[in-house]
């Protein structure tokens, strides 16, 4: 009786892993992941910013319309965003707004944390980021 209870524990605890996936631990930044902004789509697009993270710290951040190579500095929970110019794609008033809004609050974090399953940089204008399910 006591070996079917411990073998079942250990089956949940197996499962609980294989369900849970390869996630992040709560404490660890999220290299070689990719995160999506916790927003919906702009009207008229499905498109949704992300970031996807290299395990260097260089990032491809795609923005609303165009597209920025950049460069994460973290030390603890300290968090510095340094972006390159984005690219020229033809883009609507609102996305180009929408990309120069991002821009400039990823420009201004300054600090990260998790919040549960959604990483928060943290900055006069917090961003929500949650993990790429695809």
């Amino acid at each position: 009786m006591r070996s079917t209870k411990r073998a079942l524990r250990f089956m949940i605890l197996g499962m609980a892993c294989f369900v849970s996936g390869p996630g992040v631990a709560q404490g660890d930044f999220p290299y070689d992941r990719e995160l999506v902004l916790d927003v919906a789509p702009m009207r008229g697009s499905k498109r949704i910013p992300n970031l996807d993270i290299r395990s260097n710290g260089a990032v491809e951040i795609e923005l609303w319309c165009n597209k920025v190579d950049a460069q994460l500095v973290v030390a603890g929970d300290t968090l510095t965003v340094l972006a390159g110019p984005q690219t020229n794609r033809p883009c609507s008033p609102g996305q180009s707004q929408g990309d120069a809004d991002l821009l400039q609050a990823l420009s201004e974090v300054t600090n990260w944390r998790w919040q549960g399953d959604v990483l928060v940089l943290v900055g006069p204008k917090p961003l929500r980021f949650r993990l790429a399910t695809n």
